[in-house]
């Protein structure tokens, strides 16, 4: 098939370019590189350097004689999506090319602001190009578990049957957004289901876990030279990660406030997975499809006492604090989420284990020299900012590097 990676040069982005290709698809990934530059004016960088994305599609190419066509364009210009559409002419377009970043959206106005226009704008110029040009083709697009919230009922995946004064219908699942970046995917969703119901559009939303992991079996090739990236700073990382690194330089593992916070989790390896199930089991025309895409729950406690046990198996010391959450969020809830329909169609999971957890610890340990712990603790509070950042469109003023908080609980 003709796919179109939209987003091509981000931790999931790339690796889905380099699984389409190696398996014979045409693949064209588009990227503005903007992610690239909010580290840069955040003063942040992954764990490893990461090759430009031309770079990477080149050496690509070297390697196994297969094609990454790469495009570094912004989507939030309409006449870019409308030429893709029309001299690509893609079957699927999967589309990752959004402010990925809670934390980012949670800034300031600035921030904000880029944050909502870059991707509701980027989407909805998606779905304009798509009925002009390439109405047949489906949208693979990348929401987030983090639309629903924290329900006291279950989570459905996408809809939900009521009764309500004794009439039915099939509605959207209700959504609570935890940040001003899920409520960009809310946004999103909202725009994609019209779009479908109005214009006939196939649409797949997978509302996404946290993915963690950075080895695919196409980085294998050359590790070095494709890798993905590996955030662990207070913006743009994951808690996982976080503790992975914090394990590698003997810092203690901050769990944010009583750490009863259980969130979806998946391996990037099963990410892949659930693009191409997606890709190759399309939606139909006029159909909104929603699959909850993740494997397993855990709570923060749980991830960070995980971690704990597999740095103490190496015989590195340890330690779990509680700090202050910077978030507003609820602490102890309850969470069950649906997660059936990409298991129905094939998914295999790969679940977290301690050998996978010593392989990302092993990569922190080779790396300890250049990490930043002053990029670990919070920065952004949910209520109010980022007080050192002065504009997230025209530049960032560095942030202090904040004191370590004394810890409030320990486990």
């Amino acid at each position: 098939m003709r796919i179109c990676v939209l987003g091509g040069d981000g931790y999931l982005g790339w690796p889905t370019a380099m699984y389409f290709s190696a398996r014979g698809h045409s693949v064209l990934a588009v990227d503005n590189c903007m992610k690239r530059r909010l580290e840069a004016e955040l003063d942040v960088i992954p764990l490893e350097d990461v090759p430009d994305f031309k770079q990477r599609a080149e050496r690509w190419n070297v390697l196994t004689g297969w094609e990454i066509e790469v495009v570094r364009g912004d989507i939030t210009q309409a006449d870019l999506m409308n030429q893709i559409c029309v001299n690509f002419h893609p079957e699927v377009i999967v589309h990752f090319a959004e402010q990925p970043s809670a934390p980012y959206s949670m800034i300031g106005r600035d921030a904000a602001v880029l944050t909502q226009q870059n991707n509701i704008v980027g989407t909805l110029n998606v779905m304009f190009a798509m009925r002009e040009h390439c109405p047949d083709a489906e949208l693979v697009k990348l929401g987030t578990m983090g639309e629903y919230g924290t329900p006291n009922i279950d989570i459905e995946e996408g809809w939900i049957e009521i009764t309500h004064k004794g009439r039915s219908d099939r509605l959207p699942y209700p959504k609570r957004p935890s940040s001003l970046y899920h409520c960009s995917k809310v946004h999103d969703s909202v725009n994609l289901e019209f779009a479908c119901r109005s214009w006939g559009l196939r649409v797949t939303d997978l509302n996404q876990g946290v993915v963690y992991g950075i080895e695919t079996d196409e980085m294998s090739l050359d590790r070095k030279a494709l890798r993905t990236s590996f955030h662990y700073d207070d913006v743009f990382g994951t808690v996982l990660n976080r503790f992975v690194v914090q394990a590698a330089i003997g810092m203690p593992l901050t769990v944010y406030g009583k750490g009863g916070q259980t969130r979806s989790f998946l391996n990037i390896k099963d990410t892949l997975q659930c693009v191409e199930l997606a890709s190759v089991n399309p939606a139909s025309r006029g159909e909104f499809r929603v699959f909850n895409q993740f494997t397993e729950l855990f709570s923060i406690l749980e991830l960070a006492e995980r971690v704990k046990r597999v740095a103490q198996a190496r015989g590195l010391c340890v330690e779990i604090q509680g700090v202050a959450n910077p978030r507003v969020e609820s602490e102890l809830h309850y969470y069950n989420a649906a997660n059936t329909s990409l298991l129905a169609l094939g998914l295999k999971p790969h679940l977290l284990s301690d050998e996978l957890l010593d392989g990302m610890l092993e990569r922190a340990l080779e790396a300890r020299n250049q990490i930043r712990e002053r990029l670990i603790p919070p920065r952004v509070d949910w209520k109010r900012g980022m007080a050192a950042v002065t504009s997230a469109a025209a530049g960032f003023e560095a942030a202090p590097e904040p004191e370590r908080e004394p810890a409030a609980a320990t486990a």
